[in-house]
């Protein structure tokens, strides 16, 4: 366990490099296990959810050999020693489910023990087993979640949601299924299209990359591949906010300009002004930030969904945003009930938000923060009350610090060495 100790006030300026994207990074290490051949993927993101991922391949037998230098590691699953995943490792991290579809694709069968990760409400794993089942995977639940098959037949598979776990792990098992598999109402964030380029790479044969309607004709078996993580946009994001609350200048590096066109219209709500050219993003110093009504004077609202909507994973620190801002903002969090509960620090650091329901809160700014003991309830909410600390007078200490890790890399050496105050205390 560990805490930050931030003092407020200090503009955050300078240049950023964007890492790897987590969620890109976590099914394609899982990817690995679809071929006994050599797998390297580079730009990967040293945070403590890949390392997870890693510990986990390395139990089951598969070669790992990670350059955090380089930040890069190369895979070789020759040798599947055990299908029966760690039971301490899977209740870390959420993304241990995504062993589920190349698992039992490749040997056959699985072992997963339920998956951890944020609380931020309900996060089903229906999607995924309903998935599977109609591939011809048989499954128990009990203490675990028991995967079996002789072997996979393509299907129409329509999810019930459009999940972004749920869609790549029924990509990783219909690659290496007997016929063509269509799924349907898929998720097609930019690490969806990742993973489905990199299968592609390796020899899986998946038509309607970057839409919601995947068709794959599954093939025998899949070679090794050397693939590049994308840039992680939510990282993008959560800097550029930071540089915006506190008034400083900010260049962020290795960007993808397309993952941007989703934000473009909720941050010129707030009178946001920056600049794209090629790979680089740069946010301009001491903006003024004011919310742009609705016609007929009426509250904008900013609410997430399923991509090409505004992600959930920039909701949490969208409302620290929205405190300075000048105005009244109402969010509206459709994807998980148990995100915005993170707002009650912000109203005791002096935020005037009014929480509607799980769901809806209304945030009124610009209004000066102060310092105060929060605790991180998960990784984007963690980063959310940092970003609050870094424009608040006085100083804050943030418990659970560890949380922030999981998705962001060294995030307090990068602040500090981009002008912030920030010191990390073992508890």
């Amino acid at each position: 366990m560990s805490r930050f100790i931030i003092k407020g006030g200090r503009p955050v300026s300078g240049v950023h490099r964007c890492p790897g994207n987590k969620n890109a990074a976590l099914p394609m290490l899982a990817a690995c296990l679809l071929t006994d051949e050599p797998v390297t993927l580079t730009n990967l993101p040293l945070i403590a959810d890949v390392r997870t991922m890693l510990e986990l391949l390395a139990g089951m037998g598969v070669a790992v050999q990670l350059d955090e230098t380089a930040r890069t590691v190369r895979l070789q699953a020759s040798q599947i020693r055990t299908t029966r995943l760690d039971r301490k490792l899977c209740g870390r991290v959420r993304s241990s489910i995504l062993f589920a579809g190349p698992l039992v694709a490749r040997c056959g069968a699985a072992t997963i023990y339920p998956p951890g990760g944020d609380v931020i409400g309900r996060r089903r794993l229906d999607t995924h087993l309903a998935g599977l089942q109609q591939l011809g995977v048989a499954i128990r639940s009990k203490d675990a979640y028991t995967f079996r098959a002789r072997s996979l037949t393509g299907s129409r598979v329509l999810l019930d949601e459009a999940s972004v776990t749920a869609t790549e792990n029924l990509l990783m098992a219909a690659v290496l299924a007997k016929g063509c598999t269509v799924l349907y109402n898929c998720a097609c964030e930019p690490h969806v299209q990742d993973l489905c380029r990199m299968l592609v790479a390796m020899g899986a044969q998946i038509q309607g990359i970057g839409t919601n309607l995947l068709t794959i004709e599954g093939v025998s078996r899949l070679r090794g591949v050397a693939a590049r993580i994308g840039p992680d946009f939510v990282d993008a994001g959560s800097y550029l906010v930071a540089a915006l609350v506190t008034g400083g200048e900010l260049r962020i590096q290795d960007v993808q300009p397309a993952d941007f066109e989703v934000l473009t219209r909720p941050l010129s709500r707030f009178g946001v002004k920056y600049t794209l050219s090629e790979n680089t993003l740069h946010i301009p110093a001491r903006q003024r930030l004011r919310t742009a009504y609705d016609l007929g004077d009426a509250i904008p609202k900013i609410e997430d969904g399923p991509w090409p909507a505004f992600p959930s994973d920039l909701m949490s620190v969208l409302i620290v945003l929205a405190t300075q801002t000048r105005g009244s903002t109402l969010f509206f969090e459709k994807m998980f009930e148990s995100r915005l509960y993170f707002v009650d620090h912000l109203i005791g650091m002096g935020a005037r938000i009014v929480q509607c329901d799980p769901h809806r809160v209304v945030v009124t700014g610009a209004t000066a923060l102060r310092g105060s003991r929060v605790a991180s309830p998960d990784i984007r909410a963690g980063m959310a009350l940092l970003i609050a600390a870094l424009c608040s007078r006085g100083e804050t200490v943030i418990h659970n610090a560890q949380s922030i890790d999981r998705g962001y890399e060294r995030v307090e050496d990068e602040l500090c060495r981009l002008g912030a105050a920030i010191t990390r205390e073992v508890e």
